[in-house]
C-alpha cells in the first residue's frame, strides 16, 4: 500500500459539529497541562536550544561571556518557551465542557501558521516555564491550498516559579483536511531547489558577515526610521537542519514522542496521530517534515520546516541587531508560504518607527523572510527597547495588573496542588 493511500485511511473531513463545539472553549482559562522537552533550564539546555536552529550568540551559549553582561549570566533566547515547560497543576475547564468537546479536530492536519508575542522577564537558568490559556477565537475561512479550514487563535501565558509573567503567546492554529489539499494539489508543481557552486558561495558570503552586535550598545538615537537592517540567512535547509532543531528541544514534547517502548505508549495514548507508512509501520503525521513521501501524499512536494523554527529564525534576526542591551518587546508573524527542504531564506528588515514606550525607547520594524523563488514565506513586525543616552537602560516591560493577580493566583494554586506530590 502505497503512503497516499495510507494517508487517505486517515482523511477526516472537518466537521460543523467540531466547529461548533470549539466554540465552547472560548474564553475559558485552564492550566497548561504538557511536559515540554525541558522541564528546568540548564545551561547546557539554553546553549542546545539556541545551536539547534543556528544561533550562536555567546549571550545565549557562553556562561563566562554572559556573566560580563547586564544580565550577569546566561539568558534563553525569546522563544525558548516552545521547548521548556512543565505540567501545570490547577482547576480545569469544566467537565461538562470538557467532554462535550473531547475529539475536537480529530484526524484533521493541524499547524502552525503564525504568533503574536510579547515579552516580559528573561529566563535564566535554573527556571522552571508554566502555562495557563485557552482558545480566543475560532473562524472558518475558505483556503486556495485546503479548501475550507478553520483559523483559532490559541493564547497561552507563560510564568516562572516565582509567578513572575515571562510570555504571552497567541499562536494561529489551522485545522485543514488532508484529501482536500492532496487533491488541490496547488504546490505540487514545484521542483526541489538546486545550487551552483557559484550560489552556494553567494550564500556562504552572508553566513560570514552576519554576527551579533553584541556589548556594544546599540543606542535608540542612532537609529533612524528607514535604516536598513543588515541581511541574514538561514538555508538551504536540509533534513540535518530539521534534527538539529529537533535535538535542540522542539517537536518531541508537546506531541509526547518517543523511542520504542515511550513510542508504543504514545500510539495508544493518542492512535490517529500514528498513521503506517509503506511498510505498514505507525508512524507519526509529524514525519511530514522529514519524508518527503508522506508530505506528498496530503499535498505538498517534499517536506517542509516547522512555522516555529522560522520564527525563532525571525528572533535571531532581533536578538543579534539589537546587541546585549536591547529587548525583544513584542513581534508578530505569519507563516504565508511552505519552506521546504532545499529552500534557503533571505531575512531583511528596516525600522518604521521610533517613539517612548513605558518609559522605553523603542523602534518599530518590519521584517520578512524571502525564499530563493522571491516569495515572501513569513512576513514579520516587531517593537525593540533600545538603550537611550537619554532614557537610560531598557527597562523591562510590565504586564497588566489583572494578569500579574492571576498568574500569581494560578501559580498559589499550583503549588497548593503539588505540595507532598513527587516532582
Amino acid at each position: 500500500m502505497t503512503q497516499t493511500e495510507q494517508a487517505q485511511d486517515f482523511d477526516h473531513a472537518i466537521k460543523d459539529d467540531d466547529i461548533e463545539r470549539s466554540k465552547l472553549l472560548l474564553g475559558l482559562d485552564a492550566p497548561i497541562s504538557i511536559d515540554e522537552f525541558f522541564r528546568e533550564l540548564s545551561t547546557d539546555a539554553i546553549r542546545n536550544f539556541a545551536r539547534g536552529y543556528g544561533d550562536d550568540n555567546p549571550l545565549f551559549v557562553d556562561p563566562d561571556y554572559a556573566a560580563t553582561t547586564r544580565w550577569g549570566g546566561p539568558i534563553a533566547p525569546p522563544m525558548i518557551h516552545s521547548a521548556l515547560s512543565r505540567k501545570m497543576l490547577g482547576d480545569p475547564i469544566p467537565e461538562d465542557i470538557r467532554k462535550a468537546t473531547r475529539g475536537l479536530f480529530s484526524g484533521v492536519h493541524l499547524f502552525v501558521s503564525g504568533q503574536h508575542t510579547e515579552w516580559f522577564q528573561p529566563v535564566r537558568p535554573g527556571d522552571e516555564l508554566f502555562g495557563f490559556g485557552g482558545m480566543e477565537s475560532t473562524e472558518v475561512k475558505a483556503s486556495e491550498y485546503a479548501g475550507r479550514s478553520v483559523i483559532r487563535i490559541r493564547r497561552a501565558v507563560r510564568i516562572n516559579q516565582r509567578a513572575e509573567v515571562v510570555a504571552i503567546e497567541r499562536t494561529i492554529l489551522i485545522a485543514t483536511e488532508r484529501k482536500e489539499s492532496r487533491e488541490r494539489g496547488k504546490y505540487m508543481d514545484l521542483k526541489p531547489a538546486t545550487y551552483t557552486d557559484e550560489q552556494i558561495a553567494e550564500i556562504d558570503a552572508i553566513y560570514a558577515a552576519e554576527g551579533p552586535r553584541g556589548a556594544e550598545p546599540r543606542y535608540y538615537e542612532d537609529v533612524q526610521v528607514g535604516e536598513v537592517l543588515p541581511k541574514m540567512v538561514k538555508g538551504p535547509l536540509t533534513l540535518t537542519d530539521v534534527i538539529c532543531f529537533h535535538a535542540g528541544g522542539y517537536g518531541f514534547g508537546p506531541y509526547g514522542i518517543g523511542g520504542a517502548r515511550v513510542g508504543y505508549k504514545n500510539r495508544v495514548r493518542v492512535p490517529k496521530f500514528y498513521i503506517k507508512n509503506a511498510a505498514g509501520i505507525p508512524d507519526v503525521a509529524q514525519r511530514l517534515h522529514w519524508e518527503n513521501e508522506w508530505s506528498q501524499s496530503i499535498g505538498n512536494p517534499m517536506a517542509y520546516d516547522y512555522g516555529v523554527m522560522r520564527e525563532c529564525w525571525l528572533t535571531h534576526y532581533l536578538t543579534d541587531w539589537m546587541g546585549d542591551d536591547g529587548w525583544l518587546v513584542r513581534q508578530h508573524d505569519e507563516m504565508r508560504k511552505f519552506n521546504y527542504i532545499g529552500d534557503t531564506q533571505f531575512i531583511t528588515g528596516e525600522v518604521v518607527g521610533k517613539r517612548v514606550e513605558h518609559g522605553n525607547a523603542v523602534v518599530d520594524l518590519e521584517f520578512r523572510a524571502t525564499s530563493q523563488r522571491g516569495e515572501v514565506t513569513a512576513p514579520a513586525t516587531a517593537t525593540v527597547a533600545l538603550p537611550s543616552r537619554e532614557f537610560s537602560p531598557v527597562v523591562l516591560p510590565e504586564p497588566d495588573e489583572e494578569l500579574r493577580r492571576k498568574a500569581v493566583a494560578m501559580m498559589g494554586r499550583h503549588n497548593e496542588l503539588s505540595r507532598g506530590k513527587p516532582r
